[in-house]
């Protein structure tokens, strides 16, 4: 989806002007599996549905977790599971209100709120659904710390955690318990899957044939003469990497090499100077079986070696031995000259700050000559950076103050869970209250033979429907209410400095156009800015915490 912006103000580097903000729903994308549906499906499929529209207004609402790690014929295909679960919310009287669908995801890996459909559900969407169904536990979740988080969620939001084939309901204290135990064995089934695959590995890494893992670029398989699979040379790739070392030796950066590359079809669109360089120092590039190696934070790839300490040749090299150091020496000698990078970066407002010409992130350089530091701002896109901005601070101090003078009157505010059981339970006795009083004041009723008896009836009515009246409808639904926490933005971001700031102005989306434009006989361009807020800013700045943050 694409934000709204209203423009701030154009002009020069310190001019400012406050815009009003305007606000937009979301669109969320319908479901969609990668299965296939047989016409008995879809024919319970709208079975199952003609139940659910007979279902009450306040029957309980579910949510269907579907999840597989590899779509094969031996798995639960997503459509089976769907059908399971819905049949399994109709023995209960749910109503199923969504699919979370993650295939090709590892429960193992990945714990369902950092899943892409699972993970908008559980941390946007949870007011509306009151129960989560799935499979089988191990088809939800395989690891006993991320179990204890989401029970503890559940508990937290009042959901309930349902499975089709274990005996898992945590409205019960036996369900929580069996939910643990079974969790348990779900771990140890997902270790020992675990210890098997790293086994595999091993022995893979002492063979000269290509059993299983990705190849290096600039090779493919093949079948060898003895029928076993090995790995052959990618002729386009082979004619990329000559290419690339010939450029490298000249002493063309790798940023113009990527674009050549690019444009000729040679590599794909999206590759960077990060890629090629590790392309190009990758050892099996030899021809020799290598692993990752990490060292410091920087990751280089190693030979394995075989038990007699020597590389194990497992494809036709691409570079000889002297190429490839020749190669390295290059490398090495342009990466010296590169400045040590520091921790944090020297760039703020990265991916707000954009140069107008060609949308590209402005950042900052620093040099040094004769002992002293410049800094010069400058795009990432344009020709040699376009027009260097000499004073990066004075920028930043610009664009806060637009930034404080938009947005800093607002009120902080945090995202709350609001339970509505408690309103809900409240409506529904005022409703059979009610329901009870106007059968009995009918002819023939309890309170219809005896005037005295008839008035104090239909007072009692009256205010029941009174009552019911005055509640929200709002308040029936569970619901994420923004709650002023007592501070304004201004405030928070005086007290958090510049670093709190730009995080929040990259969260909301907030885009800083940056003119520069020559000065005839100045060497400093002239500055000017555009700043862009979306048109819901005040919404998005908002503070969502994260239920799942913190592991218990």
């Amino acid at each position: 989806m694409e934000a709204e912006w209203h423009e701030h103000t154009t002009g020069k580097l310190l001019a400012m002007a406050p815009k009003a903000k305007a606000s937009k729903a979301a669109d969320r994308a319908a479901y969609d599996v990668e299965a296939e549906w047989t016409p008995a499906d879809l024919a319970l499929l709208e079975e199952l549905k003609r139940a659910e529209a007979l279902l009450p207004e306040d029957a309980p609402r579910a949510l269907l977790s579907v999840r597989l790690s590899v779509f094969t014929d031996d798995t639960t295909s997503p459509v089976r599971q769907e059908l399971d679960l819905r049949l399994l919310a109709r023995e209960k009287g749910h109503r199923v209100i969504g699919v979370a669908s993650d295939l090709n995801v590892s429960a193992t890996k990945v714990p369902p709120w950092k899943r892409k459909s699972l993970g908008e559900w559980l941390n946007d969407r949870a007011p509306e659904f009151d129960s989560l169904l799935f499979w089988k536990l191990d088809r939800f979740i395989r690891n006993l710390s991320d179990l204890s988080v989401m029970i503890q969620w559940a508990d937290r939001y009042g959901k309930n955690l349902v499975s089709k084939n274990d005996p898992i309901d945590l409205s019960t204290t036996i369900g929580k318990v069996l939910v643990t135990v079974i969790g348990g064995i779900a771990e140890i089934e997902a270790g020992n899957t675990s210890t098997r695959v790293a086994s595999l590995w091993e022995y893979t890494k002492t063979q000269d044939a290509w059993l299983v893992g990705k190849p290096a670029y600039g090779y493919i398989t093949a079948e060898g003469e003895d029928g076993r699979p090995r790995l052959a040379v990618d002729p386009d790739a082979h004619k990329a990497l000559h290419w690339a070392r010939r450029m490298a030796l000249r002493g063309r950066s790798a940023r113009f090499m990527v674009r050549c590359m690019i444009r000729s079809g040679l590599m794909s669109e999206g590759l960077t100077t990060t890629t090629l360089l590790r392309r190009l120092r990758n050892p099996a590039l030899l021809g020799c079986r290598t692993e990752e190696h990490k060292n410091g934070g920087v990751r280089r790839s190693r030979f394995v070696l075989d038990r007699e300490g020597k590389p194990i040749r497992v494809a036709p090299e691409i570079f000889t031995q002297e190429e490839f150091d020749s190669l390295q020496a290059v490398l090495d000698q342009r990466s010296r000259k590169q400045p040590a990078r520091q921790p944090g970066g020297v760039t703020r407002f990265l991916n707000v700050i954009v140069c107008v010409d060609c949308g590209g992130n402005m950042r900052v350089n620093k040099t040094s000559n004769k002992g002293r530091t410049y800094s010069y701002m400058r795009c990432t896109d344009c020709k040699s950076g376009g027009l260097g901005i000499p004073t990066p601070d004075a920028l930043y101090l610009a664009l806060s103050q637009r930034i404080l003078k938009t947005l800093g009157a607002y009120p902080v505010q945090v995202r709350e869970y609001a339970e509505a059981s408690d309103v809900r339970a409240e409506v529904k006795r005022l409703k059979e209250s009610a329901t009870y009083y106007m059968k009995e004041l009918e002819p023939g009723g309890r309170y219809a033979s005896s005037p005295f008896a008839r008035d104090q009836a239909q007072a009692t009515l009256d205010k029941l429907l009174k009552d019911l009246d005055a509640v929200d409808p709002a308040s029936v639904q569970d619901r994420w209410e923004s709650v002023h926490n007592g501070e304004t933005w201004r405030e928070r971001w005086e007290s958090g400095g510049l670093e709190a700031l730009e995080a929040d102005a990259f969260r909301v989306g907030i885009k800083c156009e940056v003119t520069r434009t020559k000065v005839k006989g100045q060497r400093a361009p002239d500055v000017s800015l555009r700043v862009l807020f979306p048109t819901d800013a005040q919404d998005r700045l908002v503070i969502k915490e994260d239920a799942f943050a913190v592991e218990l």
